[in-house]
């Protein structure tokens, strides 16, 4: 623990107060063993009622969640189609391969399916375990498979059910990160209240079951929890080892369960990097963070077929230089204050550089191309020019990937969470900047001070790694929405941590005169107190009214055409169409796709933008050859894209298409000068004219309100 004090100057009254003099100190023995087994006893009360609560609380979460689902489309009453449809997306292909494993004849029969897929891709046969994050799914049909519940629980509700539970592991993990960083259990109760109030905000795991941040975000909170664990003082040799462990085996399974894992620790990472630099984390202790981190992530890569994109990710290349950095730079925590600043921005260089010419040197041996649309988005996105990439663009146009909106602020300050966030973020970054300055300068004291009656100012390890963390993390958020989940749950954590810590309020009431053990002991309890008190009465009766609303599940247009695939299509047959839709029909009827929503590869993002020209303005002998190269038996058109009014002009799917082929786009509005009418018109529109240049190809098999199928002519 980093302390800064201020001397005083004057009698020392304030001391005297909280120091009784050794005469009233005085007890006798029976009185001192007396106390001790009474405050034994109240640390067992409080550690168990604490336990009681965060297991209700966490349990009570999985509840809830689970009956906003069933209330929102009646899950127990509709068909199996309808069950499927409702995992839309990407959530319908994770799906799909739980449901693949627990109809196989066997468990090895289902493991050589995944490893050797046909149906994903077609005309090409791809790993599914190296390409993507599905080992839960295969756990999970393994499980179902060997337990004698068959007979009781249908293997759709053993699925959702262990997703709704593991938002019991997540609160309870957030709960437990508030109590060690506080010391009370009363702000992990406000946590996880906060939490669930902030539903809207925290989590949407109710309506996105099978998304793989639901699957990994448990876990980092279980990491994090362990990592405030591992960063107080005085732990014990064993302890240590054992939160080392528990550490790993969080970051494994956050590691195994998410794609997007190396980017989120590549954050974890930065934090911990700009803590050390400053001296205000234990450097042993960073360093094993740092083993971890690129041991779990070669695990996940050696269980994954040495998948290739983890092998050239930045976080690996990131953690191996600072380890370099650090033995080149030995005395980097020695010398004067700008002797260190000097010898810090060094580092911080070296680092840098040594990254960046790793990370190209792997991927220069690995011919590494998987990731490069994330650059791309990424350069996009922070207005490093203008790009015509249709990958970058895709997620360019999608309001997931977009800023924050403001309302969500309104949201969270209606629970007072934000304001107290705001609050508790503004003390501690003052009391980080201080510490930082200290230790930089190796000095006592902090001159700006001297006018104020000693204000002390601590900051423990756990908790600078806590705020560094909510900062970086609320970067991301504020930059791309659909990050904010890891952001505002940890919100929670922190302000409830920030109020009922003594590192909070101690200083602020010995800078404004009024500080006695008493007093703080009163705001620190009473606080937290007060704020559940008014979340209860706020928004309780919102909570009983939102489980009492029922809903259905109602998307008839696309049951029927899944049924009629089902009917009237072969086993064999590939689908061409959109990402969205193919994950549903592989999932609802087993059919082979030419495309699917799982992204992280470079030839599926060309085969998609291959495959969309359906919706551009392309001839029907162009889109026939582009769709028979795939092995195409029948395309599915939706009128939701050919006439698209989502988005704005420049962001439709159709326009994306039209400026990536380099033609001018629909409607009125500018465009690019270098931009040209396009020869043929669009094709999702024309074909519906039923032309002869259409129908030598394409012979429409099936349509309603919202579909349209076409089975192309095999010619030879």
């Amino acid at each position: 623990m980093t302390t800064v004090r201020q001397r005083r100057v004057g009698k020392g009254t304030e001391a005297a107060e909280d120091q009784p003099s050794e005469e009233k100190n005085v007890k006798p023995e029976g009185k001192i063993l007396s106390d001790h087994i009474g405050r034994k006893l109240w640390n067992i009360l409080s550690i168990t009622v604490g336990g009681i609560a965060a297991i209700s609380l966490g349990l009570l979460t999985s509840v809830y969640v689970a009956t906003l689902h069933e209330n929102d489309l009646w899950f127990s009453n509709i068909k199996e189609v309808e069950r499927e449809i409702s995992f839309r997306t990407e959530c319908g292909l994770y799906y799909s391969y739980y449901k693949q494993m627990i109809q196989a004849a066997s468990i090895q029969q289902g493991l050589h399916g995944l490893v050797y897929d046909n149906k994903t891709e077609s005309v090409r046969t791809i790993n599914i375990l190296e390409r993507m994050n599905v080992y839960q799914e295969v756990f999970l049909s393994i499980l179902y498979r060997i337990l004698p519940i068959q007979q009781y629980l249908e293997p759709v509700y053993f699925y959702i059910y262990t997703l709704f539970g593991l938002q019991a592991v997540y609160v309870i993990a957030l709960y437990v990160t508030s109590w060690l960083l506080s010391g009370t259990w009363l702000s992990g109760l406000l946590a996880a209240c906060w939490y669930i109030t902030n539903r809207i905000d925290t989590t949407r795991v109710e309506f996105t079951i099978p998304l793989r941040e639901n699957w990994a975000l448990p876990f980092f909170a279980v990491q994090i929890a362990a990592i405030t664990y591992l960063l107080r003082a005085h732990l014990q040799p064993f302890q240590e080892k054992l939160t080392l462990v528990a550490v790993f085996m969080a970051t494994f399974l956050f590691s195994l369960t998410w794609q997007f894992n190396q980017f989120m620790m590549l954050i974890q990472a930065l934090a911990l990097f700009i803590l050390d630099c400053f001296d205000m984390l234990p450097t042993a202790k960073v360093t094993w963070l740092y083993i971890i981190q690129i041991s779990g992530l070669l695990l996940v890569c050696v269980l994954q077929f040495f998948n290739s994109m983890i092998l050239g990710s930045l976080l690996i290349s990131f953690n191996t230089s600072v380890l370099i950095a650090r033995t080149i730079q030995k005395n980097l925590k020695r010398g004067s204050l700008l002797s260190r600043l000097g010898k810090l921005i060094l580092h911080v260089l070296l680092v840098l550089c040594l990254t960046l010419t790793i990370n190209k040197f792997i991927k220069k041996i690995l011919n590494l191309e998987s990731d490069e649309h994330i650059f791309k988005f990424l350069k996009g996105k922070f207005g490093f020019g203008a790009t015509r990439d249709f990958d970058a663009n895709l997620y360019l146009c999608e309001e997931a990937f977009g800023l924050l909106p403001l309302n969500t602020f309104s949201r969270l300050s209606n629970t007072l969470l934000f304001y107290v966030y705001i609050f508790v973020l503004f003390l501690m970054t003052v009391a980080a900047i201080i510490v930082a300055f200290q230790n930089l300068s190796g000095s006592n004291g902090v001159s700006f001070m001297e006018n104020m009656e000693e204000c002390t100012i601590t900051l423990k390890p756990d908790a600078a790694y806590n705020l560094i963390h909510t900062v970086l993390f609320g970067c991301l958020a504020l930059s791309t929405m659909r990050m904010k989940y890891l952001w505002t749950s940890h919100m929670c954590v922190f302000a409830s941590f920030g109020l009922c810590s003594t590192e909070v309020w101690r200083p602020i009431l010995r800078c404004i005169h009024l500080y006695t053990s008493q007093r703080m002991r009163v705001i620190k309890y009473s606080a937290p107190i007060i704020t559940l008190l008014y979340i209860s009465y706020k928004f309780w009766p919102g909570i009983m009214d939102e489980l009492s609303e029922l809903r259905e599940f109602y998307d008839p247009d696309t049951v029927e055409l899944m049924n009629w695939i089902k009917s009237n299509t072969p086993n064999t047959a590939v689908f061409a169409g959109s990402m969205q839709l193919l994950a549903g029909v592989k999932l609802c009827t087993g059919r082979t796709l030419t495309n699917h929503p799982h992204y992280e590869d470079k030839n599926l993002r060309e085969r998609t933008k291959q495959i969309y020209q359906i919706y551009a303005k392309r001839s029907p002998d162009d889109v026939y050859r582009i769709l028979r190269s795939f092995g195409t038996d029948y395309v599915i058109l939706e009128d939701s894209i050919c006439y698209e009014r989502r988005h704005s002009r420049g962001c439709r799917l159709r326009d994306l298409l039209d400026i990536a082929n380099g033609h001018i786009m629909d409607g009125l509005g500018e465009n690019e000068p270098d931009l040209k009418p396009s020869l043929y018109p669009r094709f999702c529109e024309e074909i519906k004219k039923n032309l002869p240049s259409y129908t030598t190809h394409f012979t429409r098999v099936f349509q309603n309100k919202t579909f349209h199928v076409y089975k192309l002519a095999k010619h030879k």
